[in-house]
């Protein structure tokens, strides 16, 4: 292997992790770069294509205008200030990285035999990189808030503001105030349609229309530490369970060990960067979730009548920039695209018979903000001060950090670049004419984290956990997600005195909902008919979703798409001609988007929004649609209720985004499961569906640390480790993973050398 110091060896261990060990730090880079490349060269190459707009080249002019949306948002910037804001040798580590990378490459065009069946199936051969693709590639991240913005303002160009109101729940209340200058009815439908191109993976071959892959999916994560006095042996665990997409085959994470003298880190990442995000490095143990930083708002600018490519900014006409670019596309002629910025990011969208053009800003496009780049610092952080001042650096996504170390210190810390606004609240577009300004950045001092609390535990779950004391004029966003993972989770921590890796790891696969318990026990105080059908068996449940419970079946139909449009378009009489189209248009019958906070608000305290006797109504909403919900589970499941499981509707599968055009490669190595699942996105085990009840999002990566004890922490990566599709590690993950089980995540050398599978050396090339 070109560019290596010294030899260099990655023992793969039984369920598919790569152990390198190097004799340098930047070798060990190389090696991992190399190593990403043997195990996911097809992933990691569409994902740079797609990042770069470069998926036309070998997938056609179909993929022409996605092409142009990515690389409206690369990064375009400086890229010395770029390299230093992430820390002083990130440059040197991803040079390292990608030259690692291209070796593989080069492997393979010196033997064609080593190309994954995806480059041979479809005729093209994967690219070599630049350091540069690394850092640049934005598009891959996750990002808040402007879809937000934008369906709030349509929202409130369409239907009176008491609709926003049932449709989404702003924390801290504030109330609504457009700003001055903003005209809703500007705003058009697909305001963002190229916004959504350059953020959302293609969909190869004809798409079902109940599958929800390639929506925007609610990806969130849950995390929590455990001081030593919580736990079994006295040493701190930590816990971690990214919620990305889960119907991914290759998954999106990749979990990797990297030693070197000095350096000697495992853990989850992607397998497209160097470094982990999520793991251990022998001292401190990290993990992160989303805290939902408000990082874009869209601009709405008057463009000159004469010439759309000049918007008015503080009382005159400015010139848009243009920049040119060529798109090969495969089997076709050359494309030439046109590029449009102003001063505050990408023209996303013109309409020129109204004299209007809309422009995306987002922190996420300055220096510093490539989705996980960050993590180069704080993963090889010894002690808290070193974390907390790697974190000073971090950029994106926005991050809920949680940390333990080997002296037994927990912590929590928030990260992430924070506009200030300092004349609105970013919930709504503004007008781009110089009014609404960012006034810079926070520091990360100024948002908040904790160390040690009395309490002797810490969790997050994308919640607002803003502090009691936070400013309330220090802007970090109004749109959470709902807080029934983490009350579950304060419930049972709160509770917990001999915490061990297993207890932890059985919490991460946790499936009462919270809104089930909540809501049976308001029927149980109502007076529902004891004939209704389904009502006896909703009551004697414990609001646990298991994957063998008829019961779980029977809320999660009958509260999805019976009762909560029920009580939506009940609330909605007075505002609205037509409250139950209304309903099914600001609450979908799945999982993905709906806010399950109004729906209890509703059942709880609805006050008169119910009309002037809510209990009546609610007895009588469960009394009709109750039964309507058990009539569909029987077309659903079928006639025999013994039958009936929550698992059989609701089920885990995994599929190769290009199964549509690898007609010739064997369709079990296309696919993974189905597999019966419990939960919902409301569980801590995050399953969240669609309206086929297929898991669209959860947490395909799970780790436990066990701080001190490496050796006893467990992980679980599903599909599987290998994105070979005719590897064994392709899949075999999956199964372990539906049935909420883990594996070790070895460390000693020791215990990997029994655990090695085999074992590949790598030597300087002469």
């Amino acid at each position: 292997m070109p560019g290596l110091a010294g030899p260099a060896e990655i023992v793969v261990d039984r369920w598919g992790v790569p152990h390198i060990y190097a004799t340098d730090t930047y070798d060990a880079f190389r090696a991992q770069g190399f190593n990403a490349a043997r195990d996911r060269l097809w992933q990691i190459d569409f994902w740079r294509r797609r990042g770069l707009g470069r998926l036309s080249e070998v997938f056609g002019a179909e993929h022409v205008e996605r092409d142009r949306a990515a690389r409206l948002f690369l990064y375009r910037g400086d890229m010395r200030r770029e390299w230093l804001s992430y820390g002083s040798d990130t440059k040197r580590a991803t040079v390292a990285f990608v030259e690692g990378i291209n070796a593989f490459v080069e492997l393979t065009r010196r033997d064609p035999s080593l190309l994954p069946v995806e480059f041979r199936e479809l005729g093209y051969e994967p690219a070599r990189w630049e350091p540069e693709d690394v850092a640049r590639i934005r598009s891959h991240g996750l990002f808040y808030n402007v879809r937000d913005e934008v369906a709030r303002a349509r929202t409130l160009r369409d239907l009176p503001r008491e609709v926003e109101e049932l449709r989404r729940r702003r924390e801290p209340h504030r109330d609504l105030t457009v700003p001055e200058g903003l005209d809703l009815d500007l705003i058009p439908d697909d305001v963002l349609a190229v916004y959504d191109l350059a953020t959302s993976a293609p969909v190869f071959g004809p798409r079902d229309p109940l599958d929800a892959q390639g929506d925007v999916l609610p990806e969130g994560s849950n995390n929590w530490v455990l001081a030593g006095s919580r736990t079994r042996s006295g040493r701190p665990l930590l816990a971690n369970d990214p919620h990305r997409a889960a119907a991914a085959l290759p998954g999106l994470r990749y979990i990797a060990h990297l030693s070197a003298p000095g350096f000697d880190v495992i853990g989850g990442g992607e397998p497209a960067l160097p470094g982990i995000s999520i793991g251990h490095n022998g001292r401190i143990a990290f993990g992160l979730t989303i805290f939902a930083i408000d990082q874009e708002d869209l601009y709405v600018y008057e463009t000159h009548p004469d010439d759309p490519l000049s918007y008015r900014y503080q009382g005159r006409w400015e010139p848009m920039q243009r920049v040119s670019e060529v798109i090969e596309v495969r089997g076709g002629e050359r494309v030439e695209v046109e590029l449009l910025f102003t001063r505050h990011g990408p023209v996303v969208h013109q309409d020129p018979s109204r004299h209007t053009a809309f422009v995306v800003r987002a922190a996420w496009l300055e220096p510093g903000m490539a989705p996980y780049l960050g993590s180069m610092d704080y993963m090889r952080a010894q002690n808290h001060d070193e974390f907390l001042a790697a974190m000073n650096r971090w950029g994106a996504p926005p991050e809920n950090q949680v940390f333990a170390d080997t002296e037994g210190t927990i912590a929590w810390k928030t990260g992430g670049l924070t506009p200030i606004r300092p004349n609105w609240d970013g919930t709504l577009p503004v007008p781009g004419d110089g009014r609404y300004e960012w006034a810079g950045f926070y520091d990360a001092d100024q948002l908040p984290g904790a160390v040690n609390p009395e309490q002797g535990f810490l969790a997050t779950a994308n919640e607002c956990n803003l502090p009691e004391d936070f400013p309330a004029d220090r802007h970090v966003t109004y749109d959470w997600y709902a807080p029934f993972r983490r009350h579950r989770l304060d419930e049972v921590l709160a509770q917990t005195t001999d915490a061990t890796p297993e207890s932890m790891v059985a919490l991460q696969g946790d499936y009462l909902s919270t809104p089930a318990r909540r809501i049976l026990a308001r029927v149980r105080e109502l007076d529902v008919p004891g004939d209704t059908d389904g009502l006896a068996l909703l009551l004697d449940w414990d609001g646990t979703l298991t994957a063998d419970s008829a019961a779980a079946a029977v809320f999660e139909v009958w509260y999805r798409r019976h009762l909560r449009p029920a009580l939506l378009a009940r609330a909605l009489e007075e505002h609205v001609a037509n409250p139950a189209e209304t309903a099914a248009r600001i609450s979908p019958a799945e999982d993905l988007l709906a806010d399950a906070r109004i729906d209890l608000e509703l059942v709880e305290n609805p006050g008169t929004r119910l009309g002037p006797n809510p209990d009546k109504f609610l007895a009588e909403t469960v009394a009709w649609t109750l039964p309507a919900a058990v009539a569909e589970l029987a077309e659903l499941l079928g006639p025999d209720r013994a039958t009936w499981r929550w698992g059989r509707l609701h089920v885990a599968q995994a599929r190769h985004p290009l199964a549509a055009l690898l007609t010739d490669v064997p369709g079990e190595q296309l696919v993974a499961g189905p597999e019966p699942r419990g939960g919902s996105g409301d569980t801590v085990g995050n399953t969240a569906y669609g309206p086929n009840f297929v898991q669209s999002a959860g947490a395909t990566f799970r780790l436990v640390v066990d701080v001190g004890e490496w050796d006893s922490s467990l992980a679980m990566n599903a599909p599987g480790q290998s994105g070979r599709l005719d590897d064994p590690h392709a899949t075999d993950l999956f199964g372990p993973w539906s049935r909420d089980e883990a594996f070790p995540l070895l460390y000693s050398r020791e215990r990997i050398d029994a655990a090695a599978e085999h074992v590949i050396e790598l030597r300087p090339s002469s």
